[in-house]
């Protein structure tokens, strides 16, 4: 006769097991960034990696595809191929920032608020951190910004690399590389019709020119400050942008 559970019998939840392909990229990806394996050497060919770990050669494929579309290896085939260690790199991490949003749809609304929350921390780092080339650049480039001011696709993308080269004034990688990331969102996004008129562009540039004093005098207050002021002036700008957009829209549907 069979004995049935009593109810206070413990009930134990599903194990989730990791998957052979994923722990096999996780020991690999630390040994490259640990440094055990070498940036730029070549790994175990698949075979070896079989023998070595004893998997299947289908998990030890998934696995080095895994790192490969992480970054963490190039692979190239033919009789000399093979997985080489690659270590990411800032632009390789911005890029995966871009592609998540892009991916994501994450709206222009909330990219602006991600600069407001960022940009006048920059500049207050820029102002402390900059070096005397750091502040040649800028100022390179707002000339190039000036001397575009009617040429608008032009002025865009220097407005683009203008805050590009704030951010690596701060000498804060990290923070760089996530500007990095968003500056071409940011920079698709004010191409749209009306985004930056000639009055925009003239206000703006007169921001860079407070905002580049402060940093040049390396007053991070003032530089936090006038930065502050003047990405929230451009995200009061999108969002009366994108309310004219939608009523503008919803019209076009109601006429419909």
């Amino acid at each position: 006769m069979s004995r049935s559970p009593s109810a206070s019998t413990p009930r134990l939840s599903l194990i989730d097991v990791p998957k052979s392909c994923d722990i096999l990229a996780s020991m690999l990806r630390e040994q490259i960034l640990d440094g055990t394996i070498p940036d730029g050497s070549m790994l175990p060919a698949e075979r070896e990696l079989v023998e070595q770990t004893g998997l299947s050669r289908g998990s030890v494929r998934e696995g080095l595809r895994i790192l490969e579309a992480e970054g963490f290896i190039k692979t190239r085939s033919g009789r000399y191929g093979g997985s080489m260690a690659t270590r990411p790199t800032g632009a390789m991490v911005s890029e995966q920032i871009n592609v998540f949003a892009r991916i994501s749809g994450i709206p222009l609304t909330s990219i602006v608020e991600a600069r407001v929350a960022l940009e006048p921390m920059l500049a207050r780092l820029a102002a402390v951190n900059r070096t005397d080339e750091d502040l040649a650049q800028l100022e390179a480039i707002s000339k190039r910004i000036v001397a575009a001011s009617n040429d608008v696709p032009t002025y865009l993308q220097e407005n683009v690399n203008w805050h590009c080269a704030l951010a690596q004034a701060s000498h804060n990688e990290l923070l760089h590389t996530f500007t990095v990331s968003i500056a071409q969102l940011i920079r698709e996004a004010t191409s749209i019709k009306n985004m930056a008129p000639l009055e925009i562009r003239m206000i703006v540039i007169q921001a860079h020119d407070k905002i580049l004093q402060a940093i040049a005098d390396k007053d991070p207050e003032a530089a936090e400050r006038r930065m502050l002021r003047h990405v929230q002036a451009y995200a009061e700008h999108v969002k009366q942008l994108m309310k004219k957009s939608s009523a503008t829209t919803g019209k076009s549907k109601k006429s419909a």
